[in-house]
């Protein structure tokens, strides 16, 4: 029988875990603190609880732990880039950057992702599985031991689709957010969508205070379908009418996030589409310089053309920024480590048969 995933809990489920287990709710609230406001790497950690306790714990239940494989850290700007191994073997990475206005930590959702959206190296291989709730928290925390610094601001733009993994998503937001632990305030999240058009209604009814980041990378459905095989299924009407509906519904504006890929997205007849298109709507526009990945041949944007496509948005009175570049220097784009790593290790493997063999 699988153990159940104790990090993944909410205070109240644990409470009803541990009352199970004949123990007083006060022990609930002490291992609660312990995994999620003083981090404790396993059950052994727990000083204040009972030895006979924290083996009964470790009899009955999973404890995710992370385990930290590589670090790269950027000599431009101190961005740090984690890759982690989960319990079965996969691999996950994860982005540390320090602002002026704190340490913001972008995580993956997923291992792999199945979008296949072109210039994105997290989907180069597809989707293995979903991260659980405590998997995806697991990132942050390491990171937190390992920097020595409190994270402010959590981006689930790593590798997956975060609402292609809706259930453990949303547990994540709430333990995240919970006064009992990190107590990250929602308004300090955010997600990033490609557009799976229900989820966002789904999201939206559940009236979280989050920052909803749509990927848009363009402003036609011609040119969307050409960057991201979700657009033939739902069209940019589609897409605009959710967002529109999540502002109405949570009073939190939407962020497009658009990547500049040179030749392909980056004109000015794009930038006006762009303008009409986010025109009617309360949002931002987060222009990306795409980080080139070798398997595709994308460039990015020269940097006149990033300007010029900023300067024709605001003119159109768009609210706009473009986004600062972290580590360069780095595998910074989604995906990029995991897939170094992976395909290092199969190339050594290849090497171990031949001799072998």
């Amino acid at each position: 029988m699988e153990k159940k995933d104790i990090k993944s809990l909410t205070l109240a489920e644990l409470q009803e875990e541990l009352s199970g287990l004949g123990e007083k709710p006060f022990r609930a609230k002490q291992c609660y603190e312990w995994m999620h406001k003083k981090l404790a790497r396993s059950f052994e950690e727990m000083t204040n609880l009972s030895k006979d306790f924290r083996e009964k714990c470790g009899n009955t239940y999973h404890y995710t732990a992370l385990q930290m494989v590589d670090c790269q850290e950027s000599k431009l700007d101190g961005t740090r880039k984690f890759l982690f191994q989960l319990a079965d073997g996969n691999m996950v990475e994860s982005v540390w950057m320090r602002y002026k206005h704190g340490n913001s930590v972008c995580i993956s959702s997923q291992v792999g992702c199945r979008m296949g959206c072109k210039f994105c190296a997290s989907t180069l291989d597809g989707l293995e599985r979903n991260l659980t709730a405590s998997e995806m928290l697991d990132q942050i925390y390491d990171i937190t031991l390992a920097t020595g610094e409190r994270v402010s601001n959590v981006v689930v733009m790593g590798t997956g689709e975060p609402l292609d993994n809706y259930d453990n998503l949303l547990r994540f937001i709430r333990l995240l957010s919970d006064e009992n632990g990190l107590h990250i305030s929602q308004r300090n999240i955010t997600i990033s969508t490609c557009g799976i058009v229900p989820k966002m209604y789904e999201l939206a009814g559940e009236r979280l205070q989050i920052t909803l980041a749509l990927s848009l990378h363009a402003a036609t459905d011609e040119k969307r379908q050409q960057l991201m095989p979700i657009a033939n299924r739902y069209s940019i009407a589609e897409l605009m009418e959710a967002c529109d509906h999540y502002f109405k519904k949570t009073g939190r504006r939407i962020t497009f996030e658009y990547s500049l890929v040179g030749g392909v997205n980056d004109s000015d007849q794009d930038a006006e589409a762009l303008s009409h298109l986010a025109g009617s709507l309360c949002c931002h526009i987060n222009l990306i310089p795409v980080n080139p990945i070798k398997e595709r041949e994308f460039v990015q944007s020269e940097g006149t053309r990033i300007a010029s496509f900023k300067n024709k948005l605001e003119k159109n009175k768009i609210n706009v920024t473009i986004r600062r570049e972290m580590g360069r220097d780095i595998d910074g784009a989604c995906g990029q480590l995991r897939r170094r790593y992976l395909n290092a290790h199969k190339e050594t493997d290849c090497v171990k048969n031949v001799f072998h063999n």
